[in-house]
Order: C-alpha cells, then sequence, then structure tokens
C-alpha cells in the first residue's frame, strides 16, 4: 500500500518559537516516517513582509537549518524552497483565473489586515491561491496545521473541486491534519504565541532568554493554579504529573515558573546542540535544498503538464 502524500511549508520570517513546534514542526518529524512527505520553506508567500534580499537569504538559510535541526530527514523527505519549482506561480495564476475577489474577500489573513486598515498588497489579498498551488501540485492527502490556517486548506479544497468541475477531475482533494491539545499554544501574555504578539519562547533559545521569557508569563490564577503557566507547562509534562507539582506548590507561582523554565532547558537543550552542528556547515544545508527542489521540481513539473493539457494551452 502506498504511502499518503504529506505537505507543509513555513516561511523564512524569523525565529522559529515553542508554538510553531508543537503546533506543526513536531508533526512534521512523527509524520516522515510513514508518509511521503514535502517539506517547503515558503520564501515567494514570505515577499508580502520581507523585502530585503540579505535578510531573506539569510532567513531561508536559517529555516533549512531549523528543519534540520528538529530531525527531518532528506533521506525520508524532500526539503525545498519554493522558488525552486516555477510551477506554484504558474498555477497560482490559472487558480486566479476561477476564483471570484468576493470569495477570496472572506480569507481570515485579509479581514483581519482589512479591519486594522492596513495597507494591503495584492499578494497578501491572493496568497491563499498560491497556498492552493502549493498543495495541489503534490497531490498531497495530508496538510498538518495550525488551527488558524484551516480555513486555507478548505480554500485549497474549493479550488480544486472548481477546477475538476470546470476541466475534469484533475487535482486530489487534501485533508488538514491539527492535533487539537496543541492546536493553539498560548503564549507568555495568554494570547496566541506569535512573532507578531512578541510573546514567544523561542525553539532554540539561550538557558538565559528561557529564564527572562517564563519569569514574564503573565500568572491568571484559578484555583491556585497560574493557568498561562500551567498550560506551556502541559507541552513538556503529562497532566497526571503537573497534578502532584501543582498541588504541592499551590500558589508558589515563582516555583512553579522555576519547575518550568528547568522543563524546557531539558527538552530545548538537544535541539539547540543540534542546530549549531547543522548550522556549521551551510554548504551541505544548500545542498539538501538544491537536491530537494529538483526532486520537488520533477514531480510538480509532471502534475503541471497535466493541468496545461486540461486548460488547452498545451498543444506541442
Amino acid at each position: 500500500m502506498s504511502k499518503k502524500i504529506l505537505l507543509s511549508g513555513i516561511q523564512p520570517s524569523g525565529k522559529p518559537h515553542i508554538g510553531n513546534y508543537f503546533g506543526a514542526m513536531k508533526q512534521f518529524v512523527e509524520m516522515q516516517e510513514n508518509h511521503e512527505c514535502y517539506f517547503m520553506i515558503v520564501d515567494y508567500h514570505a515577499l508580502n513582509t520581507i523585502q530585503d534580499a540579505k535578510v531573506m537569504r539569510q532567513n531561508i538559510v536559517d529555516l533549512a537549518t531549523d528543519y534540520l535541526a528538529i530531525g527531518l530527514d532528506p533521506r525520508k523527505s524532500v526539503i525545498f524552497k519554493q522558488s525552486d519549482v516555477s510551477e506554484h506561480t504558474e498555477l497560482a495564476w490559472i487558480f486566479d483565473t476561477i476564483t471570484t475577489m468576493p470569495y477570496l474577500a472572506r480569507a481570515h489573513a485579509y479581514k483581519d489586515a482589512e479591519a486594522k486598515e492596513k495597507e494591503i498588497s495584492v499578494g497578501l489579498f491572493n496568497y491563499p491561491m498560491l497556498m492552493a498551488a502549493d498543495i495541489l501540485l503534490y497531490d498531497a492527502d495530508v496538510v498538518p496545521v495550525g488551527a488558524d490556517q484551516k480555513q486555507h486548506v478548505e480554500i485549497t479544497r474549493d479550488t480544486a473541486q472548481k477546477f475538476n468541475h470546470i476541466y475534469g477531475e484533475t487535482f486530489k482533494l487534501p485533508e488538514a491534519k491539527i492535533l487539537p491539545d496543541v492546536a493553539v499554544v498560548l503564549g507568555i501574555d495568554g494570547r496566541k504565541m506569535s512573532k507578531s504578539y512578541g510573546n514567544t519562547i523561542p525553539l532554540f533559545a539561550e538557558d538565559s532568554e528561557i529564564e527572562k521569557a517564563v519569569m514574564a508569563i503573565v500568572t491568571d490564577s484559578s484555583g491556585g493554579v497560574p493557568k498561562n503557566v500551567y498550560e506551556i507547562h502541559k507541552l513538556f509534562r503529562s497532566e497526571a504529573e503537573l497534578a502532584e507539582l501543582y498541588k504541592q506548590h499551590e500558589g508558589k507561582y515563582k516555583a512553579l515558573k522555576e519547575a518550568l523554565i528547568e522543563d524546557i532547558k531539558a527538552f530545548i537543550r538537544p535541539l539547540r546542540e543540534k542546530r549549531k552542528e547543522v548550522a556549521d556547515d551551510v554548504g551541505a544545508v544548500l545542498d539538501i535544498l538544491k537536491k530537494g527542489g529538483e526532486k520537488a521540481k520533477e514531480k510538480a513539473s509532471a502534475k503541471m503538464d497535466a493541468v496545461r493539457e486540461k486548460v488547452g494551452v498545451k498543444l506541442y
């Protein structure tokens, strides 16, 4: 029986945090064992927010290094960057031609930007179509995403169905994969952990960074338990273990934060050391990306050839 195809991607937009890891990256590592995996650095998506070539180049290398440090294995998975596969933007344009503006105006990211009266680029408005192309080019069965990205998988499914209806059966309908108990990881202020909120605990943080972040967690108590501390702590220990710990230190928020600090340090330390090891050989990282791009291009090219045939632009 053939393996199901999994695809996901992360923007090269800065340092990952533990919310990225438990919300998506941890699933990547686990699922590469029994899926045919494509892990993509979505650098064209990132152009909506990063318009500095030097920063972009460094962020791409950093994210590839992060992928390898958490345990993604190029012998088991295809690790590549979006811009190495031109079929992504070509297919996005074809999807643009069958998608209406009112439909895209329903996207959460667009509505959020509009509500905040931000100046909205065409790229931001349109990025669900590029995301749909990212996924559908590889006949993905499974797309591991955070809860806030679920709508984009639904948009992808709608787009596939619409194309199939107009041009005939072409695209597989993917399923979003969300682990419900870690779908949204809380930040140190009690909101969703996000770089834009500045409330994160970096995934490869030094010990001093961990101490500073944890001590800054807002202690919203309920029944003697600091809720925000507990919500982060249960990522690192079972709730059965935590029940005893929190009972023992009821009301002693400093002691509970210190226990959380030690647990996070123990978790992050080996990841941090592995990342330093990978980062020592940038040439090897780039070689993995280049070879991954070649493999991804082969699959995407075959799919795009079928799409061109369906829409009638393939003549020879």
